[in-house]
């Protein structure tokens, strides 16, 4: 019984983590792809006939998918940093799911894509867009940036708590550790070799220095 709390606490991170890699990655994924969809389709009138005319997400504002890419570097590098750093990127990583969420909602309404794109297919400078329609993308685009906010806020709440990088050079430990153990085998004194054994480790290829 009295392990149980223990076991939690040893878990909680570890759920975390896998939570904030699915949901960030999920979510970078997410804005990316829908904001490459039509948001918002409409006729504009052209030669006496109408012209069918319609809008990407990235058309309607470049914003998400930048973000997205921001969120997604902040992800991987929530796991090279530490401490204060960890806790400033998973804030970046946070707040760059909150802004492609608010930019995909206020793009759900947006015509100005529209209308540039109804100019551009017509060549006139000024061109009334009717039937305007806007699809269900951009509100997918909102849910991939409450995702990317989700995994800030959690590598917020338990980021200190997972591992980092590191730097090290894992196999100079073992020879270390040969090299130790051959010493106290035998009696030598710490950080010393006898000759014969630097003959052995260069036979072995290995450096004796």
């Amino acid at each position: 019984m009295n392990s149980e709390p223990g076991t939690r606490d040893t878990r909680a991170p570890r759920r975390a983590l896998a939570l904030t890699l699915a949901s960030g990655a999920a979510g970078a994924a997410v804005v990316l792809v829908s904001s490459g969809q039509t948001w918002a389709e409409g006729s504009a009138a052209a030669a006496g006939g109408t012209l069918a005319v319609d809008a990407s997400g990235n058309a309607v504002s470049g914003l998400p998918s930048a973000l997205a890419l921001v969120g997604l570097a902040a992800l991987v590098a929530v796991f090279a940093v530490r401490r204060a750093g960890r806790r400033v990127v998973s804030a970046v990583l946070a707040l760059s799911g909150a802004a492609a969420t608010a930019t995909a909602l206020v793009g759900a309404a947006d015509t100005a894509a529209l209308e540039s794109a109804a100019a551009e297919a017509t060549g006139l400078t000024q061109v009334a867009v009717t039937g305007v329609s806007h699809t269900a993308w951009p509100w997918v685009c909102a849910v991939g940036g409450l995702l990317l906010l989700t995994a800030g806020v959690v590598a917020l709440a338990y980021g200190g708590r997972w591992p980092a990088m590191s730097g090290r050079y894992e196999r100079s430990g073992p020879r270390r550790e040969r090299g130790g153990r051959r010493g106290r085998q035998d009696g030598a004194a710490e950080g010393e070799e006898r000759p014969e054994e630097m003959w052995k480790a260069l036979d072995r290829g290995e450096d004796p220095t």
